[in-house]
């Protein structure tokens, strides 16, 4: 597969998502051959999307994850090949402007079936600065009929970041559920049970990190990219950040030394990084500050998935944001 990325941001995955059953397209494996396995062919634009896909699907899909480990999401690139191979998907799950390639590709190639994550919940803008607050954790998404969301054409302009936040992440999953039903009606009842299973474990993912941060001494973290937004504003949590949402972007001098000011008068103690991109700004500001440094995964790919998967790698970051904010 020829996917071009940038050296400077890698994101160090196995070569294979096998604990998923997830492949790695080359969507050659796309064509008459692969469906001979009587299997539906799913292809998901990147991680988080291709995980819901394959609970969801389980043995009567076939997923196949369109960027390659090792590729940094945004800068995915699809040959004419693979997007003409995409027309032979049954379906295709998706995050609409997190991926220019992806967005037009699908355009291109006329699939029916089409899950756009985005349709499925709503989006926000966040900037270096989001504050969260308490008693926005539940109720004020998810209730107000997003299950009506099938294909709907939103304005994706904003964070994309939802599937950080297990609330937004279990809608989206709803809406997947529904639209493999639709692309699959013989195993409708199979998508049912494991959309709510899946869910069900979502909203035990969102209580976890309600008691687990419970009682924190601090609200405010800071990390190198304005990943978190979502799971600040759902935990009542402040995230400064010394980048925006595009991880690519360098922090200014006024904005390093308005973070050294939030760290100060914040009481902050950690400053976070991401295990796929590089710790030196960081470090740096975490050596002037006498902080200490960790990692909070965006998620948007897993370093070892026969070992790691969502809800691992979410976990992990609670025990980060526990041990940062005091709350064990």
């Amino acid at each position: 597969m020829n996917i071009g990325h940038r050296p400077r941001r890698l994101i160090r995955t196995s070569a294979a998502l096998t604990a998923l059953g997830l492949a790695s397209l080359p969507l050659a494996a796309c064509g008459s051959d692969s469906g001979d396995n009587g299997k539906v062919q799913v292809a998901a634009s990147f991680y988080p999307m291709a995980y819901l896909a394959q609970q969801i699907g389980g043995d009567h899909v076939e997923v196949s994850n369109l960027t390659k480990p090792g590729t940094e999401p945004h800068d995915l690139e699809l040959s004419p090949k693979q997007t003409g191979q995409l027309s032979e998907m049954d379906l295709i799950v998706y995050l609409k402007g997190l991926q220019p390639a992806v967005d037009e590709a699908i355009e291109q190639s006329g699939v029916k079936n089409v899950a756009e994550a985005a349709s499925f919940t709503t989006l926000e803008d966040h900037g270096t600065d989001v504050h969260g607050e308490e008693g926005h954790q539940h109720g004020e998404h998810g209730e107000e009929g997003h299950d009506e969301h099938e294909g709907h054409d939103h304005d994706t302009a904003g964070d994309p970041h939802i599937w950080l936040d297990p609330v937004r992440y279990a809608e989206v999953a709803e809406g997947v559920g529904k639209q493999l039903q639709k692309a699959d009606p013989d195993h409708k009842d199979a998508y049912k049970k494991s959309t709510a299973d899946l869910v069900s474990r979502l909203k035990t993912l969102d209580g976890d990190f309600e008691d687990g941060l419970r009682g924190r001494k601090s609200d405010t973290f800071i990390t190198t990219h304005a990943a978190f937004g979502y799971l600040a504003e759902r935990y009542g949590l402040r995230q400064a950040a010394v980048a925006g949402i595009n991880p690519e972007s360098e922090p200014s001098g006024a904005r390093m030394k308005e973070l050294h000011k939030i760290a100060e008068k914040e009481d902050v103690d950690t400053v976070f990084f991401e295990n796929n991109a590089s710790d030196k700004t960081a470090r740096t500001l975490a050596d002037d500050l006498r902080l200490k440094t960790s990692v909070l995964s965006p998620l948007e790919s897993v370093k070892d998935p026969g070992k790691q998967d969502y809800f691992s790698v979410m976990h992990q970051n609670l025990t980060a944001l526990e041990t940062a904010l005091g709350a064990q």
